[in-house]
């Protein structure tokens, strides 16, 4: 789809451990950095960052702690808020202001971390996540992660509980699932990812939601939500509040999709935020 080279693979550091990006673009140009949701990788963003950099930015797709290449934390810290210190850390790299763009719990942890750096922040935008989201919605997704600690026996296993999590049908070939997975000691197909991140205290805790209110608050940057149509996650209630909360919010609706809609066939997406990067970036 675009003229690119291959991403360069680069190691940043976060709060207390190493994380790994794919980065395309010129070094020089202003920077984009995507966050993905718990339980996918840095793939999830490939094709929006490629795009992004095709327009003159520096892009850089990012696994988050206890995701893909990225360390696992030794204190199995992952409250939203440790991912929120390593979006900090990571904005200490650049010299210049960062756009963030993330999914579920990447968009937290981008509205949590650039909250309290405006002046590092040109532009945070968001994928169908916002300071409180349905708990009903969430419960698909918590079975989901749970029934993956279990680990598959092949990749077509796994391909059907990604199908009905997204309510979509199979993909017809699974065999690319199998660089995103690793087999355990029980010989097992497993994601990449700490199992530790998906215990239930992680999992839209109470206090979780007033943090990611609080920075609803107080963030000053320009914040764009775009809105599945048919999000099982965040209700109309919820976006009035984000909008109370954050009176400089933008909303977009993203039509005919639900929660999951990011990833690399995302062109929809994609192409509202190279518009705002216009604008804002």
């Amino acid at each position: 789809m675009f003229n690119l080279p291959k991403p360069e693979q680069v190691r940043l550091r976060g709060d207390g451990l190493t994380m790994v990006a794919d980065a395309y673009g010129e070094p020089d140009a202003p920077p984009v950095l995507f966050f993905h949701g718990g339980g996918q990788g840095r793939g999830s963003w490939r094709g929006a960052a490629r795009a992004v950099a095709a327009a003159g930015y520096r892009s850089f797709s990012v696994d988050l702690r206890g995701h893909g290449d990225s360390g696992w934390a030794d204190d199995g810290d992952y409250i939203v808020d440790a991912y929120a210190r390593d979006v900090e850390r990571l904005l200490q790299v650049f010299e210049r202001p960062a756009a963030l763009v993330g999914a579920s719990r990447g968009g937290q942890a981008a509205l949590v971390g650039g909250s309290r750096h405006p002046d590092w922040v040109s532009l945070i935008m968001l994928a169908d996540v916002g300071p409180r989201i349905s708990t009903s919605g969430v419960a698909p997704i918590k079975r989901f992660l749970h029934r993956s600690l279990e680990g598959f026996a092949t990749v077509d296993e796994a391909a059907d509980a990604l199908a009905e999590l997204w309510n979509k049908p199979r993909v017809a070939d699974a065999s690319g699932l199998a660089r995103v997975m690793w087999t355990n000691a029980e010989g097992r197909l497993v994601w990449r990812w700490d199992p530790r991140s998906v215990s239930p205290e992680f999992l839209n805790p109470a206090s979780e939601t007033a943090a990611i209110e609080a920075a609803a608050a107080r963030v000053r940057s320009p914040v764009v939500l775009v809105k599945a149509e048919h999000s099982e996650l965040l209700t109309e209630e919820g976006v009035a509040l984000f909008r109370r909360l954050t009176p400089q919010l933008l909303v977009t609706e993203a039509k005919g999709v639900g929660h999951m809609f990011t990833g690399d066939q995302n062109d929809a997406f994609t192409d509202q935020l190279l518009g705002h990067l216009k604008t804002f970036a």
